[in-house]
């Protein structure tokens, strides 16, 4: 694994968990690549992908601050498939959060989001990590199988974000990143205990630290693609 350096404020992992074929590889390159590949295959235990960002925290009144801090994501991409669960949880506990995916034409994709959750509470590096559910392929109207609200229901009644997504489109797969990354911000932000987080979170470089900085000091933001 190459070593992402030392220019940025946060070191954070993010996991894709879900079904095999809900299209956690193709979010994740959506993300990264702006692109879309019809032709992937099913991951075999672990893959990961990598971007810099620069997070701009949410002002009381909804808008972004103007100061902002680097953030180096990886952004990790599990197996879906039973034989690899094993391998798969042994990642849990470095991640900060987690997109639960399924698949908007699968509704078996969808019953097993309880069975996410359950590995996730067991596994992860608290009890409540920071998570957000994804429907994915919602380009696929036509052979769409979850009711957006019965989604939306589910969601509310676990405390959890919901975003439709498309991974052809491209339909919210930064948005719902982006909030992803809101929470576990915020978390971190208000965190009194830093030894209860995932390791390697904090960058232990002395020539940087947490504290917000303008934009223009915080390493071409307009080269990240991120727009949070």
């Amino acid at each position: 694994m190459a070593d992402p350096g030392g220019d940025y404020d946060y070191l954070l992992k993010f996991l894709a968990l879900g079904d095999s074929g809900v299209g956690k590889t193709s979010i994740l390159y959506q993300y990264t690549d702006g692109s879309f590949n019809p032709k992937f295959i099913s991951t075999v235990g672990i893959d990961f992908r990598e971007k810099r960002v620069v997070h701009h925290p949410l002002n009381s009144d909804g808008t972004r601050s103007t100061r902002g801090q680097r953030i180096h994501l990886q952004l990790w991409d599990t197996a879906g498939q039973e034989r690899f669960r094993s391998l798969t949880t042994a990642f849990f506990r470095d991640a900060m959060g987690f997109l639960l995916v399924f698949d908007l034409t699968n509704e078996q994709s969808f019953v097993n989001i309880r069975n996410w959750l359950s590995q996730l509470q067991t596994h992860a590096y608290c009890e409540n990590p920071d998570i957000v559910l994804l429907g994915n392929k919602a380009d696929l109207e036509d052979q769409r199988m979850v009711d957006e609200g019965e989604a939306k229901n589910l969601a509310e009644s676990l405390g959890l974000k919901y975003f439709e997504t498309s991974a052809s489109t491209g339909q919210n797969v930064t948005k719902s990143v982006e909030a992803l990354l809101d929470q576990v911000m915020v978390r971190m932000e208000n965190c009194v205990d830093q030894a209860t987080l995932p390791n390697n979170v904090f960058n232990n470089n002395p020539n940087r630290g947490p504290k917000l900085r303008e934009v223009d000091e915080a390493n071409d933001e307009t080269s990240s693609g991120c727009t949070c």
